[in-house]
């Protein structure tokens, strides 16, 4: 039986355009997905909530504090030596201006960030990125 990792995703609308959401390059040297943009995400800490990382990637990787929003998707995609299982959010900012990167070490921290739109993860989904395809397949974009 493959090990099954937790992870989360959120889906940070842009306040002046319902249909843009904040968006974030992987760097360069990423191991899984290297220099694609995606949504912000992060692995769950061994006893942590979906919800408690959500908060947690907002600040240590964008250095926002976020109000969570509804459930948008959730889903597992097999890699490898696991399986990645992952819960996505809608999510707002409530404080803060989104800085990448952040000085948080042990972890991956993005290179970019804009706002974006659908057609902006569809290198990412086919390139594997779970949380790109979860997003895709809620809104029956294919990719």
């Amino acid at each position: 039986m493959k090990l099954v990792k937790e992870s989360v995703a959120i889906v940070i609308r842009n306040p002046e355009h319902r249909a843009g959401f904040l968006v974030v390059k992987r760097p360069d040297n990423d191991p899984d997905i290297p220099s694609v943009w995606e949504l912000p995400a992060a692995s769950l800490k061994k006893g942590e909530t979906y919800e408690d990382a959500a908060h947690r990637c907002a600040q240590e990787k964008l250095g926002v504090k976020i109000s969570l929003g509804r459930l948008v998707d959730e889903g597992s995609l097999e890699k490898g030596d696991h399986t990645q299982h992952m819960k996505e959010y809608e999510a707002s900012i409530e404080e803060g201006i989104p800085l990448v990167p952040q000085p948080h070490a042990g972890m991956t921290q993005y290179t970019q960030w804009k706002w974006g739109d659908p057609e902006t993860l569809i290198e990412a989904a086919q390139k594997g990125s779970l949380c790109s395809r979860l997003y895709l397949g809620s809104i029956d974009r294919t990719w």
